[in-house]
């Protein structure tokens, strides 16, 4: 709706998990080029961990990408599974088309193992790749985590024939450290974990977007508004797409180009993304305080707590009720 109106070629923002518009923090490299090694290298289990919204899915997408265009088509079989609470029965029935193998096997378990194995011993021999990608792995239920260890050992003496992908959110991490999957976490090969943005890489973000986008060097948002965008975010790059396409819709709409801080703000409210107010803190000089000198009253009242044994110290329970006896007993 508002790509003319910005001189984009098409929509810089949009929430599926396109690899072309994956942004490249020093973090994001590292977790690519190491899934990218763990599929190539065949070594079975990988995980990727990071809060929703930090990329996870679209980085898997590109590793894949780039791995799948390195072998002839029609070669490889990637199985994504993003809804995994399915008991373990429905995760072979779901996982058998997915892998190319017959109806029958997904009715019964033996069978899916038999064919599983042939299917991916020939797909190796051709050189091709078979791969199985879990989304939001940390609602597996234990049953079905048992299920996909198991399914690891599909194997050759030198190399895993199934690669196993894991990504999910940081209970991923928590579940892995429970002493029954211990065996699970024992076969996890490779493991990185994601990050938020900080407030240079948010910018970095957008003007990545929009270049993508055709947008080339234009300059979209105010410096203002990418720091509104930045706070409301605490740098989670879904949440910096969604403020930015509906601020860009916004400016669109009151014809302003580029986008200011309060139309930010005012997507922010509607979408209850307020940044959390700022607390400055000023730097005070320190000088030292002298003592005032003592009144005359307060000097008098030292001297006679000084020489009275009842008022230069706190009396003792027996002397205190002494004293009370003294007061009480008068005629």
């Amino acid at each position: 709706m508002y790509e003319k109106f910005y001189g984009l070629r098409e929509r810089p923002i949009d929430l599926t998990p396109n690899p072309a518009y994956l942004f490249m923090t020093p973090k994001h490299r590292e977790a690519l080029a190491t899934l990218q090694y763990g599929l190539r290298g065949r070594k079975g289990f990988s995980v990727v961990v990071g809060a929703a919204g930090k990329g996870k899915t679209t980085l898997v997408t590109a590793a894949l990408q780039s791995i799948r265009g390195a072998t002839p088509l029609g070669r490889d079989c990637i199985a994504f599974l993003n809804n995994p609470t399915l008991s373990p029965s429905e995760f072979i029935a779901y996982l058998a088309p997915a892998l190319g193998l017959s109806r029958e096997a997904g009715l019964s378990k033996a069978r899916f193992l038999i064919e599983l194995t042939s299917a991916v011993t020939d797909r190796q021999r051709a050189g091709g790749l078979t791969a199985l990608v879990i989304d939001e792995a940390q609602n597996l239920p234990d049953s079905l985590l048992e299920e996909v260890r198991l399914l690891a050992n599909v194997e050759t003496g030198t190399e895993k024939l199934l690669q196993i992908i894991l990504t999910g959110q940081p209970e991923l991490a928590d579940r892995l450290n429970q002493p029954s999957l211990r065996q699970l976490k024992q076969r996890v090969a490779l493991r990185c974990t994601l990050g938020r943005l900080d407030k240079t890489e948010t910018g970095a973000y957008i003007a990545a977007r929009i270049w993508s986008a055709g947008g080339e060097d234009r300059q979209l948002f105010t410096p203002e508004a990418v720091d509104i965008i930045y706070e409301a975010s605490r740098g989670i790059p879904r949440t910096v797409s969604v403020l930015c396409d509906n601020a860009l819709l916004g400016g669109f709409a009151a014809d302003e180009n580029p986008v200011g801080r309060e139309t930010v703000l005012e997507v922010c409210r509607d979408l209850d993304l307020m940044p959390e107010p700022r607390v400055e803190f000023t730097r005070l000089a320190l000088r030292p305080i002298e003592p005032a000198a003592p009144k005359e009253a307060e000097v008098e009242r030292e001297v006679v707590g000084a020489r009275s044994p009842v008022f230069g110290q706190v009396p003792k329970p027996a002397l205190s009720r002494d004293l009370f006896r003294a007061f009480t007993d008068r005629p």
